[in-house]
């Protein structure tokens, strides 16, 4: 039967070994709750910004929401601002993955265009990434966060139409990362005009000729 390997370092070594293991550990769970916390104060934000599209949201009541004291906002995020930017864009992540699914049930290519564009024209996250977005030009400490989110956004819908192009037989006109960055730089700037005061409806932009994609030789 083989030998247990024994330590063979010093009592004191092994000591000093055990009480970093242990002193790491224990940093370990403060980051862990940090983390939960940011989560959750972006969660209830994003949330309670989707219920009332347009109103103010204090800081208080995202405290209050997310089992957080209003301390911890400034705390995580430096600022109220910065976090209504991150919560506007977890809401724009989350919609943009219910907009795949509507993408991936269209029959054509014809259809995928159309239902893609009518269902991002009622994301309800539109108008919070908008403020984001106004909030990005007015504040120039937090633009450097609106593109990381952007660029988020980009990668994950060049993901999925490349996947949904490829699978299906269909193609693009031109290439994908363009594609995704024309289409959603069209629809927020809509909204941001709508914002600004521009008088109209969704039926007066045609979001779905920002989409090149069709089918198999150029049909659809």
């Amino acid at each position: 039967m083989e030998k247990k390997r024994s330590d063979a370092r010093p009592a004191s070594a092994r000591a000093v070994s055990a009480r970093a293991v242990s002193a790491r550990a224990v940093s370990a769970r403060p980051r862990d709750r940090g983390r939960a916390t940011r989560r959750r104060l972006i969660e209830a934000t994003a949330r309670l910004c989707e219920e009332r599209p347009g109103a103010e949201v204090s800081v208080a009541e995202i405290a209050n929401a997310a089992g957080a004291f209003p301390n911890q906002v400034t705390y995580y995020f430096g600022s109220k601002d910065s976090l209504l930017v991150h919560a506007a864009f977890l809401g724009l992540l989350h919609d943009a993955r219910r907009i795949e699914r509507i993408g991936r049930q269209a029959p054509d290519a014809a259809a995928f265009r159309r239902n893609i564009a009518r269902a991002v024209l009622a994301m309800p996250s539109l108008p919070s990434v908008a403020r984001a977005l106004a909030t990005g030009v007015s504040k120039p400490e937090l633009a450097p966060v609106v593109d990381r989110h952007l660029q988020l956004l980009f990668r994950q819908s060049e993901r999925f139409v490349g996947q949904l192009v490829d699978s299906r037989g269909w193609g693009a006109r031109r290439p994908l990362g363009v594609e995704v960055r024309t289409f959603w730089s069209t629809a927020l700037g809509a909204v941001l005009l709508v914002r600004a005061g521009a008088h109209g409806t969704a039926t007066d932009l045609d979001l779905a000729g920002a989409l090149t994609i069709h089918g198999e030789n150029g049909r659809g």
